[in-house]
């Protein structure tokens, strides 16, 4: 595989934002997903409403969202974006004891949606460990990572 110039650094190296000024604004999508994996009581008490914090599964779908639309205060060289849609879906897996997450986001923009669909996932996991420590501190978040990505100059990118 060929090195690529590495975009994030000036000839100087140090660290600047990218300029996307010229680029055209194409439709642009990215999925990534994660899982939590827990004892299987704490995801019977998670599935089940059952937290002393209450519905974690919500909470944690509401929290990627927002840490979607945040991504750019939390990962310095990312441009904020006018973000149309971030769906966050959490699915109970009872044969592995764990809650996968997977979210997607879109724009029509000059830059793609790759982090945010990163952050969604790690903050959704990092709110179901918060909401359910209380009963289970070794739980595991493991396996975040970019599932597809489409838009832009790249184009496709289909991970597993």
């Amino acid at each position: 595989m060929a090195t690529k110039k590495l975009t994030h650094l000036d000839k100087n190296g140090a660290a600047q934002m990218v300029d996307v000024s010229a680029k055209p604004a194409t439709m642009r999508t990215a999925t990534a997903k994660g899982r939590i994996e827990m004892d299987a009581a704490t995801l019977k008490l998670v599935t089940g409403g059952k937290l002393a914090k209450g519905n974690a599964l919500e909470v944690a779908r509401l929290a990627g969202i927002m840490a979607a639309k945040k991504t750019a205060d939390l990962i310095p060289l990312c441009h904020p974006l006018a973000i149309s849609k971030i769906s966050v879906d959490l699915k109970p897996n009872t044969k592995t004891h764990s809650i996968e997450v997977e979210a997607t986001v879109k724009l029509t923009g000059q830059t793609g949606v790759e982090m945010e669909a990163l952050t969604a996932v790690s903050v959704a996991c990092l709110t179901l460990y918060d909401m359910a420590k209380a009963v289970d501190r070794g739980m595991r978040i493991t396996d975040i990572r970019l599932t597809h990505k489409a838009g832009g100059k790249s184009g496709v990118f289909e991970g597993k």
